[in-house]
């Protein structure tokens, strides 16, 4: 039997200063291993759905339920260490730390999850042999590897980007827009990347694009528009 690993019910969040709901959502569930493409124009909620699947926020209403735990629940801090151990983010600006090397930001993720940490370690040898298989699959050449990020091409620091969300093998992977910035082809080929190791790591993805000429390569499509209620009474105001 599939098991949900995100698990929306009946959610009403608003950010601070609004009278009236950003998201508004009777529910929404994701199961494990799936991979779901969401349509997210501007406006639709996308940010605020992937902050409280972060556990950046919390819902005024409702329970969010990831991997079974309810965020509500948690501490903020506890809730930060819950993202880093079981979520890996790719953010449409990438969100590298500039003055580090690649490896170095590939690795990032073991410093602060213990959790990410051991399942590394249980992929390669070392941290960093880990991260370098991670980095051949991405087509990524060793001799890029010690760089600086702010030297590689947009291109090739959201693959570094990916590696970072996917080393340690996270049970879950958000990725927000991360094809925005490539041509058709490069999208695709970024896609087959992608979509291939959260297989080989049982990995849920969750990708999040207003570009619907990429819906055709998932199973499970969905129009966050339709399925935020805020945004779609906001719409006929």
């Amino acid at each position: 039997m599939s098991e949900a690993v995100i698990n929306v019910e009946n959610v009403s969040f608003s950010w601070p200063g609004q009278s009236a709901p950003t998201l508004q959502m009777d529910a929404f569930k994701v199961e494990r291993q799936d991979q779901v493409f969401i349509a997210g124009p501007s406006g639709s909620g996308k940010s605020t759905l992937l902050a409280l699947i972060g556990g950046i926020v919390v819902p005024q209403r409702g329970t969010i339920a990831i991997l079974g735990t309810e965020l509500h629940s948690i501490s903020a801090s506890a809730r930060d260490q819950f993202r880093v151990d079981h979520i890996g983010f790719i953010f449409q600006q990438f969100n590298l730390i500039p003055y580090l090397s690649i490896l170095d930001n590939v690795l990032l993720p073991c410093q602060f999850s213990r959790y990410r940490r051991q399942r590394a370690l249980a992929q390669g040898t070392t941290l960093r042999s880990a991260a370098e298989s991670l980095l051949r699959s991405l087509d990524l050449a060793p001799a890029l590897w010690s760089r600086p990020v702010t030297q590689l091409s947009i291109g090739q620091q959201q693959r570094v980007a990916a590696a970072r969300a996917l080393i340690g093998q996270p049970e879950i992977i958000v990725a927000d827009e991360p094809t925005s910035a490539l041509d058709a082809d490069r999208q695709q080929r970024f896609l087959d990347l992608m979509q291939r190791e959260c297989e080989q790591a049982c990995s849920t993805l969750l990708f999040v694009s207003h570009d619907q000429r990429l819906a055709s390569r998932f199973s499970h499509r969905l129009a966050l528009n339709e399925l935020n209620h805020a945004a779609h009474l906001e719409d006929q105001v």
